[in-house]
């Protein structure tokens, strides 16, 4: 694609063409070939069994609700609109928090630490299913017959009755919803809404609004999405993820399918049509008379993509298919095509809740972006530091791919284009041991790559099951590939690697965005006392193993 694409109103920009590779298809991988015993069963296969099945029950049967975890990035929401509609509500998290702090001062009781106590002082309990069944506060709220919700169906109380937009998808669900959230509200519709990141906008992930309309992003992880029914349901992708609960792809394909049978009669699928998972489940919503609207860079696509730029400031796209169209987006904050895609399925959810598209120019024009998805965190030394939610290895490669473009922008304004520095922080012991290849692969299209020892979430250790696994499927030359399995140690050994012009981005789905201050302040100290690295760490150009 030339370079000469225009911006918004016809004025040239100084961009990256978008595209390259695209991921394999998770249907055409060889499952056999995941790494993980013979054996093996999904530990969690009883979650996505239950919430099919699950109750959700009637507001009014809530009572004192207490939150597991109140300060976690979807219960967080969850307490924000509970208090909003007036419930009384308590929760108990690990340590404070600015969230914390922000929903105490909205109303809520929070306590720091975990206690059987808390089960005395509420009506219902809502817990995560990443908390364990024998945890001595559920245990303490089941036996004194305290009504037990996960919240997902808590979240679902909350949306019955609503005009109900559920956005799903193996990637992108977070960034979809919050660009279909402003674009919403530009439009005059005051949305309910509830998502798993706080939008820069507003620095909120729950709100309830003035009309019927709620827009929820929907976690196929543990099968929570089936605990919806939307009346517009979005799949931006389908893939091989969560496998400790679905199993294979098959078990994912499944889920979402019994998903597609929760939209409401007169209801419709939005999917992307380039994605082949998406293109599946189409297939099935056809054959259960679902109506489909599809979009993607597929000139059979109802919306389509087109001239897809980035820099380091902007995404810009041309969507035809719209009344009135072509349309050209500005998205401040944001880079790479598949954001491009996460945006247009947000103007086909406008198009079908009756909306003006163009209402989208304006917020997308001015968009802050979310928490952890390509987020800058400062510069230091000429060094960029940004910071990811991608934690499986399709976003990571798309992530990576991102990042690339705006280094290669940075080269044809200024001839000289720095490295991309990955940093990857694993989580969860069976989505490392079943992902080592795909993790490896991903990370490969860095310049260089650190791997971190795995964020230990849900789950109990697995002999031998480390973040090494991954570090051991890079195929890149030692000197660019480090493995730190002391957290402690990862931000000298990130500055220790980076020159002026690099950028170092950090992912995982765990506490890894913690490392951005510590690097920056490490490049800051290095760059100040050059000849002072940090002890047991190799500058630029030595071996990192």
């Amino acid at each position: 694609m030339a370079d000469t694409v225009p911006g918004p109103g016809g004025q040239p920009v100084d961009a990256a063409p978008v595209g390259g590779e695209r991921p394999l298809d998770a249907a055409h991988r060889d499952q056999s070939s995941y790494q993980r015993p013979a054996d093996w069963a999904p530990p969690g296969a009883a979650l996505v069994a239950s919430a099919a099945t699950e109750r959700i029950p009637d507001p009014a049967e809530l009572g004192r609700v207490h939150l597991m975890g109140i300060a976690g990035s979807g219960m967080s929401a969850l307490a924000r609109i509970l208090l909003a509609r007036g419930y009384q509500v308590s929760g108990c998290e690990g340590r404070e928090s600015a969230t914390a702090a922000d929903l105490r001062a909205l109303g809520a009781t929070i306590t720091i630490g975990h206690s059987p106590e808390h089960a005395a002082g509420c009506d219902t309990l809502v817990y995560t299913t990443a908390i364990q069944p024998t945890n001595p506060e559920l245990v303490a709220a089941r036996e004194a017959g305290r009504l037990m919700l996960r919240r997902a169906a808590a979240l679902g109380a909350m949306v019955t009755g609503s005009h109900a937009v559920a956005i799903a998808g193996t990637h992108g669900k977070t960034t979809t919803t919050s660009l279909l959230i402003v674009a919403a509200v530009a439009a005059g519709l005051d949305p309910s809404f509830a998502i798993g990141a706080n939008l820069h906008q507003g620095h909120t992930n729950g709100h309830v609004g003035g009309g019927e309309l709620f827009l929820v992003e929907a976690d196929e992880s543990d099968g929570s999405f089936l605990l919806l029914r939307p009346n517009l349901a979005v799949v931006t992708n389908l893939e091989a993820d969560h496998l400790e609960n679905h199993g294979s792809l098959a078990g994912v394909e499944r889920a979402f399918e019994l998903f597609v049978d929760r939209i409401e009669p007169g209801g419709a699928l939005i999917y992307c049509v380039d994605d082949p998972g998406a293109r599946r489940l189409a297939e099935y919503a056809a054959g259960r008379g679902v109506r489909l609207r599809g979009y993607g860079l597929d000139p059979a696509a109802d919306l389509v993509v087109s001239e897809v730029l980035a820099t380091d400031q902007a995404l810009y796209f041309t969507a035809t298919g719209l009344a009135g169209g072509p349309h050209r987006f500005e998205i401040s904050s944001l880079v790479g095509e598949h954001m491009a895609l996460n945006a247009s399925a947000a103007l086909l959810v406008l198009a079908e809740l009756g909306a003006d598209p163009a209402a989208a120019a304006e917020p997308w024009r001015r968009f802050g972006g979310v928490s952890r998805r390509f987020e800058q965190h400062g510069v230091a030394a000429g060094v960029r530091v940004y910071d990811d939610y991608a934690h499986h290895p399709t976003e990571i490669r798309a992530q990576l791919s991102a990042a690339a473009a705006v280094l290669d922008a940075d080269e044809r304004r200024t001839g000289h284009r720095g490295r991309l520095i990955a940093v990857f922080q694993p989580a969860t012991y069976s989505r490392t041991q079943t992902f080592a290849v795909e993790f490896g692969q991903a990370l490969a299209t860095a310049d260089v790559a650190v791997v971190t020892d795995i964020f230990p979430v849900r789950e109990l250790p697995l002999p031998g099951v480390t973040g090494a696994l991954i570090a051991d499927e890079v195929p890149l030359p030692a000197d660019r590939l480090v493995y730190e399995p002391d957290d402690a140690a990862v931000a000298a050994r990130v500055a220790g690697l980076a020159r002026p012009g690099d950028l170092v981005l950090t992912m995982g789905v765990g506490d890894v965005y913690l490392q951005c201050p510590k690097i920056l302040a490490e490049l800051e100290r290095q760059s100040a006392s050059p000849s002072d690295g940090p002890a047991g760490s190799p500058r630029a150009g030595e071996s990192g193993r």
